[in-house]
């Protein structure tokens, strides 16, 4: 399994340019959120486990039926971290080396922005 670090490292720059784009203020931290998913739970937990001693905050997986009845489990990594793409890069980075010595799929980072960051 191998994640493609390329397009992942394109998606979290333009995440990155649309997020300040839209008035988000690049010295405010936010929490990022690393979109992990697998249908092994043991290689996700071995994920896991990395990104904890790396320094992420993981939550507990989920898990998802799919509409063919099969099963896939999914967590994220939490960091907290300004707007700064270059932070970002490096951590898409880690959590895709991460991701690809456990054998799970990575699917990029998300945050919370707008009047639903304003209740937390």
């Amino acid at each position: 399994m191998a994640n493609d670090l390329s397009e992942l490292l394109k998606q979290s720059d333009e995440t990155v340019a649309a997020l300040i784009a839209d008035g988000a203020d690049p010295q405010e931290k936010f929490q990022i959120e690393h979109h992990l998913v697998s249908a092994d739970f043991t290689k996700l937990e071995k994920a896991a486990v990395e990104l904890v001693k790396v320094g992420y905050h993981v939550d507990d997986a989920d898990e998802f039926e799919l509409d063919d009845g099969s099963r896939l489990f999914a967590f994220v990594a939490v960091s907290e971290v300004k707007l700064e793409a270059e932070v970002l890069q490096a951590q898409t980075k880690e959590v895709t080396k991460i991701a690809d010595i456990a054998g799970v799929d990575y699917d990029g980072w998300g945050t919370y922005f707008g009047e639903d960051d304003e209740e937390e």
